[in-house]
């Protein structure tokens, strides 16, 4: 069996069949077993489990996760890989892979044809210029998953995980921490890739909540008042929600609603937790509800 996390492999393999590495897929294949082994023990594969992997590569993942799985589902939009993905998934029974861009593709479909809509775990390498899309995908529109292990780059791990009143908070952080629970399961050099990115990487385990944090009267309006407070973050929470609800409510009453709710006016978003946000976002349901 090859070593795909050997260097000299990978080059070989590539070699052997004209392949070459595309930046502007965002490949980069890992070449470090330490670093594989993290990924797949976060996210706790049994042999019952049903997995869905983004970005097959050359399959060093993939043959991974199929030996501890039932059903590895992987989803792979580079068509020149497919004949190495032959070579290299050839004794993996358990693995479809599917040609496609995972953003256009029909998940729903996809889900329902290979999962039957059981309960399954997404696993991947993402492509960092479309690390947030993706995660966004997945998060925002319900899909019966269960745990999310990814490869981000570290700036996005630290955003996904961050805390109020610190420097990567933001809106990013809030909409991961409504879905999931995300937790930065390793650091990862670039030096472990092949070719290396130009940034660092993280391995982000997000175990999805069986409920929201928080109780909201309207999702689309916390969204809307957590979008709008870090759109401008240097202004006050309330000239930033000013500029977002001036065709309901004047300045005054908006004012008014974030003093009922114990906020100050002139606090700035980023200081602001979950729950104060759902405050916020359900003070102006029941106002709007009065008017």
């Amino acid at each position: 069996m090859q070593n795909l996390t050997s260097p000299k492999v990978v080059k070989e393999l590539m070699t052997r069949h004209g392949a070459a590495f595309s930046k502007g897929l965002g490949q980069n294949f890992l070449v470090d077993r330490n670093i594989l082994m993290k990924i797949v023990e976060a996210a706790d594969i049994g042999q019952q489990d049903l997995v869905l992997e983004v970005g097959a590569g050359i399959g060093t993942l993939t043959r991974e996760l199929a030996s501890r799985s039932k059903l590895v589902v992987s989803v792979e939009i580079d068509k020149r890989l497919f004949p190495i993905l032959d070579e290299t998934l050839s004794d993996c029974s358990n693995v479809r892979l599917v040609h496609g861009d995972i953003l256009k593709l029909d998940i729903d479909r996809l889900i329902g044809e290979h999962f039957s809509d059981k309960p399954f775990k997404i696993v991947a390498n993402l492509p960092y210029y479309i690390t947030t899309p993706i995660l966004m995908m997945f998060l925002e529109k319900g899909f019966s998953f269960e745990t999310m292990v990814v490869m981000v780059q570290q700036e996005v791990a630290r955003r996904m995980t961050a805390s109020p009143g610190t420097q990567d908070y933001g809106m990013l952080s809030l909409t991961v921490q409504y879905y999931a629970c995300p937790e930065i399961i390793s650091k990862v050099s670039a030096n472990v890739f092949m070719p290396p990115p130009k940034v660092d990487s993280a391995v982000v385990r997000l175990k999805k909540r069986s409920a929201p944090p928080v109780k909201l009267k309207d999702p689309e309006v916390f969204f809307r008042v957590v979008r709008a407070a870090f759109g401008q973050r240097r202004k006050t929470l309330l000239n930033a929600l000013a500029a977002l609800e001036s065709a309901d409510i004047d300045k005054q009453k908006l004012a008014y609603i974030l003093e009922k709710c114990n906020i100050d006016p002139g606090v700035r978003g980023e200081l602001l937790g979950m729950q104060q946000y759902a405050d916020i976002a359900n003070a102006l349901v029941d106002y709007k509800s009065n008017i």
